[in-house]
């Protein structure tokens, strides 16, 4: 059996005390900072307050879009994915339900996708659309506002629309930015803001 010292300790005891008390006065090792993460990869694009990217585009209907061109008035420029298709067509007759109610508001509502401008005609044509569809075939347009991003579906990444909204005020520059738009009640959400401005 091990001796006791007076304090009730044995001396092998009192030995790993004193070992573990040297350990805990010594300054702890500082790990090794972590290198800085990468930031995530984001197109955000424009922000509230930016000035909108310029943009020049045929539209449906033989129409020429530019953002010179509404210059006075009030711009919704929404980004969807593909014409005809379940949620861009619910997203095109919310908005063009509401398209009077936007005029009185001194507003302009534009639609804006990569598919061309036969297929934004035949559109228009199936759905009674009246407001104008500008035809981004080359993406520059939708690269300049951030919204050609990186996509995922079952596992299987792809490039492609993110459903965006943005306001812009009667100078030119963004008042609000909507992103991952979910379809309903969008554009009732976007009209108040648009009376609001």
């Amino acid at each position: 059996m091990a001796a006791k010292s007076s304090s009730g300790t044995t001396p092998a005891k009192s030995l790993a005390k004193k070992a573990l008390a040297k350990a805990a006065a010594k300054p702890a090792v500082k790990a090794a900072p972590k290198p800085a993460a990468a930031p995530p990869k984001t197109d955000a694009g424009p922000q509230a307050g930016d000035a909108a990217p310029a943009f020049k585009l045929a539209g449906a209907g033989g129409e020429k879009l530019s953002l010179s061109g509404f210059k006075g008035k009030k711009l919704v420029l929404y980004f969807y994915p593909k014409d005809d298709t379940s949620g861009c067509t619910k997203e095109a007759i919310e908005f063009n339900d509401l398209r009077n109610t936007f005029a009185k508001a001194d507003t302009v509502v534009v639609g804006m996708s990569p598919d061309s401008v036969k297929s934004h005609d035949k559109f228009r044509e199936k759905y009674g659309l009246t407001f104008p569809l500008a035809a981004d075939e080359d993406k520059a347009t939708l690269l300049a506002y951030g919204v050609w991003v990186e996509k995922s579906m079952y596992g299987r990444k792809y490039m492609g629309v993110e459903r965006s909204t943005f306001l812009i005020d009667a100078k030119g520059r963004i008042a609000q930015v909507w992103r991952k738009v979910k379809v309903p009640g969008h554009a009732e959400e976007v009209l108040a803001a648009a009376r609001a401005l």
